[in-house]
């Protein structure tokens, strides 16, 4: 076989390779800088501080008429799981570093977008929960606030062939809220 082409070899310098690898270092180096000069930062999206190691969730009541009589059981349960599934901190029974108590303050069906003639088109299932949050490791992230979340349904349909459907929803989305204001602190 007769090859005549020549194969040309450019020699890397060893300073253009140190250069290279320097500058790798530099931006690996500037980047956990930026990283952990943003504070206590977490993947998960919670602002908690890293020497909060528990928490504890006070069963929820009801203080209005009407609505499921599990319904407050089930919230309790679902901000348990939430904060399970979503922080690294351990359920206790009492005494925790975060402690969130909850009361059900309303629980409302609303006429929505009226018509012409005086009538709903949609009605409104309307969920309020009052919350209580300590925090006793920052009293600054302490709060008392009221989070309300609803579902529509049509006009025609009565709450009850509703119910079923709106409230995981409303549930969710009551969950959601909570752990925003206290683990997230948005």
């Amino acid at each position: 076989m007769n090859f005549s082409g020549k194969i040309v070899l450019k020699k890397i310098s060893t300073s253009s390779l140190a250069t290279k690898r320097l500058m790798s270092l530099f931006f690996i180096l500037n980047v956990s800088f930026l990283v952990s000069s943003c504070g206590v930062y977490s993947f998960t999206g919670t602002s908690l501080s890293p020497d909060i190691k528990t928490f504890t969730i006070i069963n929820f009541n009801m203080a209005t008429a009407g609505g499921p009589s599990d319904l407050p059981q089930k919230l309790t349960e679902q901000v348990k799981e939430y904060f399970q599934k979503n922080t690294s901190l351990t359920l206790q029974q009492n005494g925790g570093d975060l402690l969130i108590e909850g009361t059900i303050t309303g629980y409302d069906v609303l006429a929505a977008a009226p018509t012409a003639n005086d009538q709903a088109g949609l009605n409104r299932l309307n969920v309020t929960v009052q919350v209580r949050f300590t925090n006793a490791k920052d009293e600054t992230k302490n709060f008392d606030q009221s989070f309300t979340y609803y579902a529509d349904f049509p006009q025609d349909q009565t709450l009850n062939q509703n119910e079923s459907r709106l409230l995981p929803t409303i549930r969710e989305n009551l969950v959601q809220q909570i752990f925003n204001k206290s683990a997230a602190d948005w």
